[in-house]
This record gives structure tokens, C-alpha cells and sequence, in this order.
């Protein structure tokens, strides 16, 4: 008896599931496509670039010094009293150590890029996401996806790419 009320359980569960999938709505946005045609998304995404850039080079450069350093010391420890090679050592290893920590200030899981990134295109990322769930919400969509970014979606008509009607709820034209 427990069975039998555990497989009709199991059947009425398939067919809620069943008919509520099948009323449900798809569309799918590329955030690829809808990024690149935002001009504030571009700007910010160049300075980002640029502050990143200029953050590793100082970081290669202070790495390039360590290692000119070490090359030097290794070729002149020999000839160098006790006292003279611990100071070069100590002056050496915190050199790596301050490198170290700023290339974790700046990279790190809460560093400079990151906040930055926070502060320049999260508020885009957001605006995206306000428009794409009130077109969603308007045209009776369910469920949104992502095609970018190497989502999972294996095919989608582009009848159902709502991309551009996000942009035009954004206020902006495509070029």
C-alpha cells in the first residue's frame, strides 16, 4: 500500500511539473552583445584596462628589480662579510614580501581592481538586470538566460533573443 501511494504521489508530482514547464515562457539575452552596445560599459570597462595595466607593470617592474637584486647578490655573496650578505638578504626578501602584498592589494579577492570594478560596471550590470526582469515581467517570460559567457545553452531561436528589447528598455539605440 506505502508503494502504490508513493508511485501515484510520484505521477502527480511529474504532472504538476510537467504542466507548469510547459506554460512556462523562455527568452535568452546575450550580455555580450547588450555590453558592447552601451558606450558607458565601453568607457568604463577602457579605464579598468588602463588602471589594470598600469598596476601590473609597476608590479613587473618592482619583480624585474627583485630579480637583478638576487642575480647581483648571488654573483657577489661570496665576497661579501656575514653582516653585509644578512642585510642584503633581509633587504631583498622585504622587497618580495612588499611586491607580494601589493600585487594582493591591488588584484587581490578584495583589492583595487576589484572595488573598482564594483564601483564602474556593477551599476551598468544592474541596469541591465532591472530592464531585462521588466521586459521579462512585461512579455510574460519565465525564465531568462545568457547565452554569453559559455552558458550552457545549446540552442535558442533568436525569435527568442530579447537582447535588444533591453537595450530599448535601457533608453539605448543600437549601433
Amino acid at each position: 500500500m506505502n508503494l502504490f501511494r508513493l508511485n501515484c504521489l510520484f505521477i502527480l508530482l511529474f504532472f504538476v511539473i510537467f504542466h507548469n514547464t510547459t506554460l512556462a515562457q523562455f527568452a535568452f539575452i546575450d550580455s555580450d552583445y547588450i555590453l558592447s552596445n552601451i558606450p558607458e560599459y565601453t568607457e568604463s570597462k577602457e579605464k579598468l584596462d588602463r588602471l589594470a595595466d598600469a598596476w601590473t607593470k609597476d608590479i613587473e617592474d618592482r619583480f624585474l628589480v627583485i630579480k637583478t637584486q638576487k642575480e647581483n647578490f648571488d654573483k657577489e655573496e661570496i665576497l661579501l662579510p656575514a653582516e653585509e650578505k644578512a642585510k642584503r638578504k633581509s633587504e631583498i626578501e622585504k622587497l618580495e614580501k612588499e611586491t607580494i602584498d601589493l600585487q594582493s592589494q591591488r588584484f587581490g579577492r578584495n583589492g583595487d581592481y576589484f572595488m573598482k570594478r564594483q564601483e564602474l560596471i556593477k551599476p551598468i550590470q544592474d541596469r541591465i538586470y532591472t530592464a531585462m526582469k521588466k521586459v521579462a515581467k512585461a512579455d510574460g517570460y519565465t525564465f531568462v538566460f545568457d547565452k554569453a559567457n559559455q552558458s550552457n545553452l545549446i540552442y535558442a531561436d533568436k525569435d527568442a533573443d530579447i537582447s535588444n528589447r533591453i537595450l530599448e528598455e535601457m533608453g539605448i539605440t543600437k549601433e
